[in-house]
């Protein structure tokens, strides 16, 4: 058979992994390029030699999605394969019309073609959307791990968005090793809270050589926890999946892709936020559930929030700062900061809008329904510095932070101004204890 020509269509995650399982060292295919949306400053740069292997010496080269009809023409492309999540069908079959349009064939490739077999027993975290909570999900099994002795080793999805040679591995352990690796927002988001705690926690671009030496850290590993990003299935094959739902979006779990993928594969699935949600939307997802996974175990959740200082809601005209991606991809209007302020008597929210400038403003053109709360880009030094202006410039009495990490840390941030936290409480049973105690069991692991 004729070699066939590929693009990848992606934005610096997925992308390279379905590269590096699938078609790295296969002799029956030429991946041609790679394709980059979602993310700022990815394309017009290149897959490096160094990681795409000995069939590709002079690397693969990466360009906007933008251009993808003509790639396909130019560069005689046979099929092309969708490679980023947190889209709609809708989204995912535009993009397949295209590729078919254009002569070629569309390829979503599965869980079996992609997923690594690991050494070491796997519980993965996935949600079927962004900033469905399942963060803080990761952290509670971690905890619960560690609780019975054992040594937990956290592996994160990928976020590339720098020298991707220097990204192949790597590790975090304390909080300098984020400007050792020089972290964007979005990703100290992610480490941070694993870090602080007391463990390890792995991401990258390879990661064969990722769960090579998660398997193999230092400190040791008794099991890796998968915490999985956007609403992806994981890359490691799980003994243990657990998914996180949304009933403030209610109904996402089936329309978008690959979330429903995680939802179907779930051992256990979480409707979290019960405690904000409408009755509605948590009845709706609970049927959801049934329809599409009627053997999982359901768990319900809630996300109960605290704040370092209420006195700087109270009775303030506030500005809320939330994470970014669970405002641009994950669609979400109302976040921990806006319940923040709601819950201890903000006098208003303030619209960041006419005060945003440079990339932010480029941000709420790009997403127009994010609303009156600022999302936390930060995916290069230029984002940072449109941020710390827009707070700077916009005309509150104080600053409601709801970010996993301590935006005081990265930017200067002038007016008085309050963190929130969250983490995951199970209400009733069964709960997560329930869950990783069967687990252990199962699996036969030593316990301390």
């Amino acid at each position: 058979m004729p070699k066939k020509n590929v693009i990848i269509i992606g934005a610096a995650g997925r992308d390279f992994h379905n590269f590096n399982t699938c078609f790295r060292d296969n002799r029956n295919y030429t991946v041609v390029a790679f394709t980059a949306a979602q993310i700022p400053d990815i394309d017009d740069r290149k897959y490096p030699k160094e990681l795409a292997g000995r069939l590709y010496p002079g690397g693969i080269p990466i360009f906007s999605e933008e251009d993808l009809p003509g790639l396909i023409r130019k560069l005689k492309v046979d099929e092309c394969v969708f490679s980023y999540s947190d889209v709609t069908y809708q989204k995912v079959m535009s993009v397949g019309a295209i590729v078919n349009a254009a002569g070629a064939s569309f390829m979503l490739l599965g869980p079996e073609a992609t997923m690594l077999k690991s050494r070491k027993p796997v519980v993965a975290v996935g949600a079927v959307r962004t900033g469905c909570g399942k963060s803080q999900t990761s952290r509670k099994v971690i905890e619960l791990l560690m609780e019975k002795g054992l040594k937990v080793v956290a592996v994160r999805h990928p976020m590339p968005y720098g020298n991707l040679n220097k990204q192949k591995v790597q590790r975090f352990a304390v909080i300098s090793d984020f400007k050792r690796n020089e972290c964007t927002i979005e990703e100290m988001e992610e480490y941070e809270p694993h870090v602080v705690r007391g463990n390890v926690i792995y991401a990258g671009v390879d990661y064969d050589a990722i769960l090579h030496e998660a398997e193999n850290d230092p400190a040791g590993c008794d099991v890796i926890v998968w915490d999985g990003g956007n609403n992806d299935f994981p890359f490691f094959k799980p003994d243990l999946m657990i998914t996180v739902t949304d009933p403030h979006r209610a109904g996402h779990e089936l329309r978008y892709y690959p979330g429903e993928v995680t939802l179907r594969i779930a051992d256990v699935v979480i409707i979290n936020k019960i405690d904000s949600a409408s009755p509605e939307g948590i009845q709706t997802v609970r049927e959801n559930i049934e329809k599409v996974n009627p053997g999982a175990i359901v768990i319900d959740g809630a996300s109960p929030i605290k704040v370092e200082d209420p006195s700087v809601i109270r009775g303030k005209k506030v500005l809320v700062v939330e994470d970014g991606p669970t405002l641009t991809h994950g669609e979400m209007k109302i976040g921990a900061g806006v319940i923040a302020a709601r819950k201890y008597g903000a006098a208003a929210i303030i619209d960041p809008r006419p005060f945003t400038v440079g990339r932010l403003s480029e941000t709420f053109r790009l997403y127009p329904d994010i609303g009156m709360v600022l999302p936390a880009m930060g995916y290069g030094e230029q984002q940072l510095n449109d941020l710390e202006k827009t707070i700077s410039n916009t005309k509150c009495d104080s600053v409601i932070i709801a970010t996993p990490i301590d935006l005081k840390r990265i930017i200067k941030i002038k007016k008085p101004s309050t963190r929130v936290f969250y983490d995951l409480q199970e209400i009733g049973d069964p709960g997560l204890p329930e869950i990783i105690n069967g687990f252990i069991k199962k699996l036969k692991l030593r316990v301390r």
